[in-house]
């Protein structure tokens, strides 16, 4: 099985790094501040901008303001972020206009989890205060192939969650679900699926990337 495109669009946030301890422990603590039922609140949140899943589960909040003591406290939590397994690999194999990050969260914090865990760092980035409308909306990941000089549909995205593979999915890019971390695609909508990235064969030349999938490893 093999898929041949010109960019690849990462998800950050359990696809490039495992940061599920943080993310669970930020929410949860959230949820006891505002007595709200965390289990609520964990079946939206996954690949949502942050100010999006305040909107669903409490709209009596102030949802910008809320958003910004969270991300300050989310900033603090780097310590147990780890990279998934083949991603310094993979993205080191790639020149810079190959791929771009596509995340939910704000571009500064994006490039500090990517950073803690080691990992190259993109020149192109679509972050949640890039677009007006987050994941599941298609503009994320139009953006991203934008970034690269593509359109979605010329692109294979790396995705966890249900809200972010809608998102590329709708934006016409294929899809590969990401499960090391937790991932779920409860869409219905990703093309292919992995662990890890070391079940990916990835050839890149200066114009195109054939990626092929292994048997899992």
């Amino acid at each position: 099985m093999s898929i041949a495109v010109k960019g690849l669009l990462f998800d950050m946030d359990g696809t490039l790094v495992d940061s599920r301890s943080c993310i669970e422990l930020l929410w949860r603590n959230w949820a006891l501040r505002h007595k709200l039922d965390f289990t609520d609140i964990q079946a939206v949140m996954h690949g949502r901008r942050g100010i999006e899943t305040i909107q669903i589960v409490a709209p009596h909040l102030d949802a910008q303001s809320e958003v910004e003591l969270l991300l300050a406290e989310e900033a603090l939590m780097l310590e147990g972020i780890v990279a998934i397994a083949g991603a310094h690999e993979l993205l080191s194999s790639l020149a810079p206009h190959q791929w771009a990050v596509v995340t939910s969260a704000p571009r500064d914090l994006a490039l500090a989890k990517l950073a803690f865990a080691g990992l190259p760092l993109p020149t192109h980035i679509v972050g949640a205060d890039d677009v007006k409308d987050g994941k599941p909306h298609p503009a994320p990941f139009q953006m991203g192939a934008a970034k690269l000089g593509l359109t979605a549909d010329q692109c294979l995205a790396f995705e966890d969650a249900s809200a972010g593979i809608r998102s590329a999915h709708a934006a016409g890019a294929a899809v590969c679900l990401v499960t090391s971390a937790g991932g779920h695609d409860a869409s219905g909508l990703a093309q292919w699926q992995i662990e890890h990235y070391a079940q990916l064969n990835v050839e890149a030349s200066l114009d195109s990337i054939n990626v092929s999938f292994k048997s899992h490893e």
